[in-house]
């Protein structure tokens, strides 16, 4: 198993530390220009919190950007469940189906090890990814925050990382159904559903019908400006999360095992 995992690593390091260091980075330089814009913020904040529908989906009828909290949490929150979740889905929708897009399953699958092992050692490295993303992002916005000055942020951006990373997982584990049900690399499909689970839960900040269903997005209770504003955890979202990761992740597990694989 160790052997399946190192290559999966190997495979994939430099894909992550692009995915890593654009997104990152992107933060990180956002979160620098602050210091320069920080004047002319209070006057946008204003404009900002006035756009009715749009400062709703956004967060910005509840946090200002003129503080550099509320400054994170719309901008560079998105900024980063945006590309994080797309990191996600594009890991995940491959994992598995390279094998038979690439013809090496006929190689994969003849060693030692049971196909259910084989399997969970994928799932694990793509685990192993998403912590590692989420890792080198924190730290480069926490250089960030540094170099303005400001520490105080405490467990509130921990929390917010965290539950970035829940969001990403369960992501993950949708779009690794589909890489269990497909021959052929569908990269594009997995993006897409990251994107619909992304616009469903602005749809559902703005549209009252559908407010009551907002759950069933995992940005639901990964939203940053959320988070910042201290407003508590949905419950049935963090559990229909923590369901959804188990039944998907067994589910393309047990759908893959049984599967004649093309070499």
């Amino acid at each position: 198993m160790p052997v399946i995992l190192k290559n999966e690593w190997k495979s994939g390091w430099k894909s992550l530390l692009i995915w890593a260091l654009s997104v990152g980075g992107m933060g990180l330089i956002c979160i620098i220009l602050y210091k320069g814009m920080e004047d002319s913020m209070a006057d946008m904040a204003e404009s900002f919190a006035t756009m009715g529908t749009f400062s709703d989906a956004f967060g910005m009828s509840t946090l200002s950007i003129a503080t550099l909290k509320g400054y994170f949490a719309t901008e560079i929150g998105t900024i980063h469940a945006l590309g994080s979740s797309m990191f996600a889905a594009s890991i995940a929708t491959v994992i598995l189906s390279k094998e038979e897009d690439g013809h090496t399953a006929e190689y994969t699958f003849t060693l030692p090890v049971s196909r259910g092992k084989v399997i969970a050692m994928k799932f694990f490295a793509v685990l192993l990814n998403l912590i590692c993303f989420t890792l080198i992002c924190g730290m480069l916005y926490e250089v960030g925050f540094v170099f303005l000055g400001e520490t105080d942020f405490g467990s509130i951006f921990t929390e917010c990382m965290f539950f970035q990373l829940m969001m990403n997982i369960e992501i993950a584990a949708i779009c690794f159904v589909i890489s269990a049900v497909s021959k052929k690399n569908r990269l594009g499909i997995g993006i897409s559903v990251a994107m619909l689970l992304y616009v469903y839960d602005l749809m559902a900040r703005v549209v009252p019908d559908l407010k009551d269903a907002i759950f069933i997005s995992p940005f639901s209770y990964s939203n940053a400006t959320s988070i910042f504003a201290g407003e508590s955890r949905d419950c049935v979202a963090l559990i229909l999360g923590t369901i959804m990761i188990v039944i998907m992740t067994v589910g393309a597990g047990m759908i893959y095992a049984k599967r004649d694989l093309a070499s």
